[in-house]
């Protein structure tokens, strides 16, 4: 539910126009970059609430907090009459979700022995991860029906304007709407039924973290991981209408596509299939990191990215010399993004089992939590780089970061000899 509430504005923002808004490419891209701004700035604070406040108290807070992004988001795509600044709000908002990561993962780490702790920690989060999957899925499904039609003006419908087709009767609120009371109920069920963490530390305490070099490289690692899952995941619907959609002025103009025979893809189609094969790959590659260990997967990890990133460098430049050159290029761009998704989601099983095995049990939740909060920049970053520097080279920016992370994990925990083998 953490990463439904997070990732709602990903599922909602890129046919915020379609429904009436009238935003700009760089506005839908700074507003889907900030659940990822607050995710990560949330993240530093939840990451030592669980030795203080306990996981009972935590989870059952926080699932009662998702409601505020999730109500409000419903709320304001009833009408197109938001102005900029609130929605950007509701999209900070979202990010309580992202930050609740780094006390969950933690406290689950205290509570298995360091042989289980791979799989513990690659089924939880990659069960997690479904989430943002889960809510682009589901989301243009949600929309097509009334469901609270009995709440009056809450049920409300709008028309979604496609271009070249006749507008269509939609619900869009539903898509927010129909989590509340999940999150309701799972709150309660959190306050009668969780354990606390059975260990205790002050903020002083804990950040001795920092004290260790390891705390740092394994930042850089997940950042790797990670932060390419969420940024990818947050921008992978505008980016994709942007380059081979309807983002595109060389293929759409005034509403109507404009090359003979290319059919414009409709993004809700692929945009949850990057986020499922990510976290489908975390859940499978978790117990594997148990029985292997998890620094060999992450090398695998980087270097897998490090070859489906430089694929798709060459599919960022649309051809629009021909309806079947664009339509190569897409599916070539979708291929690789997929492949992007799957090396990365290997990479957060493998990262996760190997802290646990570096550092020692109190420390090891620190770092966990450190690490998930820097990589939950993840969406913020890419969508500021991809609005500034351009795809092209943003993702260039990524294949030497994945480089240089081959290199360390090489070196620092792979290699025969290895400092810290994990």
């Amino acid at each position: 539910m953490c990463f439904v509430a997070w990732f709602l504005p990903s599922a909602i923002i890129p046919k915020l126009n379609l429904i009436g808004y009238k935003f700009t490419a760089s506005q839908l891209y700074w507003m889907a970059a900030m659940p990822g701004l607050a995710a990560g700035i949330m993240r530093i604070f939840w990451m030592i609430l669980p030795p203080i406040m306990g996981t009972r108290k935590m989870v059952a807070a926080t699932s009662i907090l998702l409601i505020a992004p999730t109500l409000g988001w419903g709320v304001r795509v009833i009408e197109p009459t938001a102005p900029y600044w609130e929605l950007m709000v509701l999209a900070l908002l979202a990010g309580i979700g992202g930050g609740a990561f780094s006390g969950f993962m933690p406290s689950t780490s205290y509570f298995f022995p360091k042989r289980m702790a791979g799989t513990a920690l690659g089924l939880q989060a990659g069960i997690g991860n479904f989430g943002v999957s889960l809510v682009q899925l589901l989301t243009p499904w949600l929309i097509g029906f009334s469901m609270f039609g009995w709440l009056g003006y809450l049920g409300k419908s709008q028309q979604m304007t496609f271009p070249g087709k006749a507008a269509v009767t939609v619900f869009y609120q539903n898509a927010a709407f129909v989590w509340i009371p999940l999150c309701l109920a799972i709150g309660i069920a959190a306050w009668f039924m969780l354990k606390s963490v059975p260990i205790k530390a002050n903020i002083r305490q804990q950040f001795d973290i920092f004290n260790n070099l390891d705390t740092h490289l394994m930042t850089l690692l997940y950042i790797m991981t990670f932060g390419t899952f969420s940024g990818l995941s947050a921008q992978f619907g505008l980016l994709m209408a942007n380059l081979y959609g309807l983002g595109n002025p060389a293929i759409v103009q005034n509403g109507a596509p404009v090359i003979s025979g290319y059919v414009v893809p409709d993004i809700v189609n692929y945009v949850f299939l990057g986020p499922l094969i990510g976290a489908g790959a975390r859940v499978v590659f978790s117990p594997l990191t148990d029985r292997m260990g998890g620094a060999i997967w992450t090398l695998i990890s980087g270097i897998g990215l490090i070859g489906s990133i430089t694929f798709t460098i060459f599919q960022l430049t649309p051809d629009t010399s021909s309806a079947a050159a664009l339509q190569g290029g897409f599916n070539r761009f979708l291929w690789g993004m997929l492949a992007i998704f799957f090396f990365a989601g290997i990479g957060n099983a493998s990262t996760f089992k190997q802290m646990p095995m570096i550092f020692e049990r109190r420390q090891a939740g620190g770092v966990i939590g450190w690490t998930a909060a820097i990589a939950a920049f993840g969406p913020f970053l890419f969508g500021v780089g991809l609005n500034l520097l351009g795809a092209v080279a943003f993702y260039w920016i990524g294949v030497f970061w994945a480089v240089m992370c081959v290199g360390i994990t090489w070196w620092r925990y792979a290699r025969p000899g290895a400092p810290k083998p994990s």
